[in-house]
């Protein structure tokens, strides 16, 4: 039993550590707190049961395609805002490091009652481990005249203060917090170690597969304003307030659909709103001082598209939509066709998906990540997860390496995205630098300098070659991390149509997985540095491989024009045309040579 400024709770002992489930952090978030920012539970009296977890807040399921891979529980009730903590001392002199986690899903899915995300392992390992459960989609990052920017967000702060004032008495040291999310989780971790209130309240923190951004307000309110005119009522927090919740969500995930990074489309997301994020996350952290002192520890999977596109059968289609498929990929990511020549020239057997996901990929998550640790060198480490799943067609894709974080490969949950049979010393490895870096802020390599060296995990070793060959690949679904980024997706979303049951995204995918390949090698051998063991596990880091060649095209596109018009492969020495406007016109040629190719249907 333990006491919390709110009353006395009493968890379980469970494998030799203490779990606390469903403690609530703020009041239930319905009635007159509905898109209203978080306020204080109710004192109760006596002890309450901590046994089982907590409501989970209102969201969508995921597509029968995406249920294969990801199990996302729900568990009825109002008071969905709550927590769990593992303790392995549950006693205020133990002052034991401590990790928040903020699970990912597009800010739309997901919750702390996902099994994958169990914090015994932790808690075994001397951390105290919380997970808290936060709002998701309209009602956390819906944009209203009539109620404040990023509820959702707002009840994240909450639950890092509460966690501030209550985790001592879980055998907690609140000096020693460090704060980790992973996909949307990551994104909202970069917003508030960016954040004005939130300094103070953590020492370190982990961002996996998601960087520091802030959507453009004009997308967040275009989500809104499709949901009002499917719902036939204005635009208000106080009308869709007045919505049946389930009718609300089937909405939300109606105009959801096309939301996934590569595909784009509307999507939820945080909006600078002055106050809890007064600018830009990314530019806060990079430019300015905030969360200065703080240890990062960043990464990504090798993969992270597949996650997006395999589900729904997406990897074939735009592999067959070849220079079409590229041109939207330009538009997308406001680039010229020297970026995909470039992944061309590195990845020569690559097929156009693997170009287009990897191009998405290094722009919109990649890129960012590493501006943040180039902004903080020797205080930032950075991981690449390699190891592909053992499922058809997923390669290294998001989400994959949360089993391995965790060590819940055990799980059927994990199963269901790493295969039967995933290494346990893969997740020995993982565990413990995850765990040695909230323990001491160094997670056992090299810290970022002008050398970049990168720690990859799972990586493997082909017979005969040189040094190390890149096998595999990475991702998360329905992540917002396309940021502000619209154009391109007359494209994609064309691609998404295209199925016989209609609609493919991360959101909402029909079909079947790709089918065998996702590992083949892509690219050329990387340089390694340290032992190579006999098992064939790679060597423990890299520096200047594949991937620096990758994001460097970025940088030298900034000084270059935007694209020409036609097909990227035909126009190798033409001149550029200026602006988005060539951009635009390229996209329209594009959606028009599939059309009379028949590849799509519709307008």
């Amino acid at each position: 039993m333990v006491r919390t400024p709110y009353g006395a709770v009493r968890g379980r002992e469970e494998n030799g550590v203490a779990a606390f489930r469903g403690i609530p952090y703020a009041a239930p978030p319905f009635g007159p707190l509905r898109f209203r920012p978080p306020v204080p539970p109710e004192r109760w009296d006596g002890t309450r049961d901590a046994g089982d977890f907590g409501p989970t807040p209102p969201k969508p399921p995921y597509s029968e395609a995406f249920a294969r891979y990801l199990s996302d529980p729900v568990i009825a009730g109002d008071d969905c805002l709550n927590l769990n903590v593992w303790t392995p001392d549950p006693s205020p002199s133990a002052r034991l490091p401590v990790l928040v986690w903020l699970h990912g899903g597009a800010l739309t899915r997901g919750s702390s009652a996902v099994p994958v995300y169990d914090g015994g392992r932790f808690a075994r390992d001397g951390i105290v481990f919380v997970s808290i459960n936060y709002r998701l989609g309209v009602e956390g990052y819906g944009l209203f005249p009539d109620a404040p920017a990023n509820p959702g967000l707002r009840d994240q702060l909450a639950a890092l203060e509460w966690v501030h004032r209550a985790i001592g008495a879980f055998g907690g040291d609140p000096g020693r917090v460090t704060l980790a999310g992973q996909s949307a989780g990551a994104i909202s971790v970069g917003a508030l170690i960016a954040a004005p209130q939130a300094q103070g309240l953590f020492r370190r923190a982990v961002l996996q597969s998601g960087p520091p951004e802030a959507f453009e307000r004009d997308k967040v309110r275009r989500m809104v304003r499709r949901m009002a005119n499917r719902l036939k009522i204005p635009a208000t927090a106080e009308a869709f307030a007045g919505v049946d919740r389930d009718l609300l969500l089937r909405t939300q995930a109606e105009v959801g659909r096309l939301s996934s990074p590569v595909l784009g489309g509307p999507a939820f997301g945080i909006v600078v709103d002055g106050d809890l994020v007064p600018r830009d996350p990314l530019r806060a952290l990079v430019d300015a001082d905030a969360a200065r002192g703080a240890d990062l520890l960043v990464g990504w999977t090798r993969d992270e598209y597949r996650l997006w596109l395999a589900p729904g059968g997406l990897v074939e289609r735009v592999d067959r939509m070849g220079p079409v498929a590229l041109a939207g990929a330009m538009a997308r990511c406001h680039c010229g066709p020297e970026v995909p020549r470039g992944y061309r020239a590195l990845r020569p057997e690559a097929g156009t998906a693997e170009l287009v996901g990897q191009m998405v990929t290094d722009k919109l998550l990649r890129l960012p990540l590493r501006q943040l640790a180039d902004a903080r060198p020797g205080t930032s480490y950075v991981y690449e997860f390699a190891w592909p799943s053992l499922r058809p067609g997923l390669g290294a894709c998001h989400a994959l390496e949360l089993g391995f974080v965790f060590d819940t490969g055990e799980t059927p949950e994990s199963a269901k995205l790493a295969g039967d049979g995933a290494p346990q010393a893969l997740a020995d490895t993982m565990h413990e630098a995850w765990t040695r870096f909230v323990r001491t802020g160094s997670p056992g390599w090299e810290a970022w300098d002008a050398t970049h060296p990168v720690r990859v995990f799972g990586e493997t070793r082909e017979a005969g070659v040189t040094g190390v060959r890149e096998i595999g690949g990475t991702g998360d679904a329905g992540v917002g991390v396309a940021g502000g980024v619209r154009e391109g997706l007359g494209v994609f979303d064309a691609v998404a149509r295209e199925t016989d049951g209609g609609g493919a995204t991360a959101a909402d995918g029909g079909g079947e997985a790709v089918g065998e390949g996702a590992g083949e090698p892509a690219g050329g051998p990387r340089t390694g540095r340290g032992d190579l063991p006999a098992t064939g596990e790679a060597v423990a880091y890299t520096a200047y491989g594949l991937r620096d060649r990758e994001l460097a095209l970025w940088t030298a596109a900034e000084t270059q024009a935007p694209a020409p018009e036609g097909p990227v492969e035909a126009t190798p020495t033409r001149d550029p045309a200026p602006g988005k406007a060539a951009r635009r016109a390229e996209l329209r040629s594009a959606v028009r040579r599939l059309r009379r190719a028949g590849g799509i249907r519709g307008r």
